[in-house]
């Protein structure tokens, strides 16, 4: 036996006389196998339990393009035109990075110029007036009644 594998099965024994695989969750259970080979059968399993979010395993481009497809409500979302500059060069910039990391990638996501989305964003918000107007304007107060004191003073008569 190699030496790497008597030291695995050395520690494996040891652990099984600690009790260490005792009362695991699942123990006792079957395995939940498809009926025809699958290799990925794990993975397919805990998809379709929820347990992973299917988006993750997207490629970066797609998820890009994605982004770059809900931009107009990413823009009426932030709160001016400064943050709306610095998301479309945070976006541009990872546009470039996943550009640079796959260089032969047919499917490309499109940049997006800063003075674009400034543009975009001053133009979403002067459609909204009255959302904008009511998020700016201050609160009128409303007057609480008079809180009385939890001991009243006695009045003498």
């Amino acid at each position: 036996m190699a030496p790497d594998v008597a030291r695995v099965e050395s520690a494996i024994e040891q652990a099984a006389r600690r009790g260490d695989f005792d009362n695991l969750p699942g123990a006792g259970k079957p395995l939940n196998l498809p009926a025809t080979h699958d290799p990925d059968w794990w993975i397919n399993q805990r998809l379709a339990s929820g347990e992973i979010d299917s988006q993750a395993l997207l490629p970066v481009v797609v998820l890009l393009r994605k982004e770059f497809e809900q931009r107009e409500e990413t823009l009426a979302a932030l709160t001016d035109e400064r943050a709306a500059r610095a998301y479309a060069e945070d976006f541009t910039e990872r546009v470039h990075r996943d550009r640079r990391e796959n260089p032969f990638q047919r499917m490309l996501a499109p940049a997006w110029d800063p003075d674009d989305a400034a543009q975009r964003w001053r133009e979403l918000r002067a459609a909204a007036p009255t959302s904008v107007a009511e998020q700016t304007a201050p609160q009128e107060s409303v007057a609480e009644p008079r809180r009385r004191r939890w001991w009243q003073p006695r009045r003498r008569g």
